[in-house]
């Protein structure tokens, strides 16, 4: 489907320059008197380069729908991530390169949904928020009652994010993949 330039969002998949890329961000400059444009970082759904780019409202641009399905992450090896199939429950894997930060966010027997472009595997889309437990943070202090004052905490994948000094560890906690920032404390 073909999009101008003033058309294109955030996490929309492009054909560009005969790749296919994600728009990592998209947001419209507007200067003075002259017309304005949208700056696109794009990122390369295969390689994982990053392209900066400007787009007019006349300038057009083929979006790409991919099809999802929904797997299971089942573990890591190595630098090898698989994912089953949750109908036929066939494997597949893909490496650390391909995945990205989504591995920040990978969890033994999460649902993922794994994104296909004419019938080849491409990637993952995570969900917007994921849920994880804090392995490692500091002890809260009674004393801070201040909401802004934040604290760093280790997560069971590894990923560190700053968290409120009420978080502790053992906790499970809620995490935006967008960012990588805490949302909110889950009661279990």
């Amino acid at each position: 489907m073909k999009i101008n330039g003033n058309e294109i969002r955030q996490g929309y998949i492009l054909e560009y320059q005969g790749k296919l890329w994600r728009a990592v961000k998209a947001q419209q400059v507007q200067m003075g008197n002259w017309r304005s444009y949208w700056q696109v970082e794009l990122k390369d759904i295969r390689a994982g380069t990053k392209l900066n780019e400007r787009f007019g409202s006349s300038d057009v641009v083929e979006r790409v729908r991919l099809d999802e399905k929904d797997y299971q992450f089942l573990f890591k090896e190595g630098d090898l991530y698989t994912f089953m199939d949750t109908e036929n429950y066939e494997q597949i894997h893909f490496n650390q390169e391909v995945l990205g930060d989504a591995t920040r966010y990978l969890v033994s027997n999460s649902k993922i949904k794994v994104e296909f472009y004419e019938g080849k595997a491409l990637g993952v889309e995570l969900p917007t928020t994921i849920d994880l437990r804090v392995v490692e943070t500091e002890p809260g202090m009674p004393s801070a009652t201040v909401s802004n004052v934040l604290k760093p905490a280790k997560l069971e994948t590894g990923l560190v994010v700053q968290v409120p000094h009420f978080v502790q560890e053992g906790e499970v906690i809620r995490v935006d993949t967008t960012e990588g920032k805490y949302v909110e404390r889950v009661r279990s």
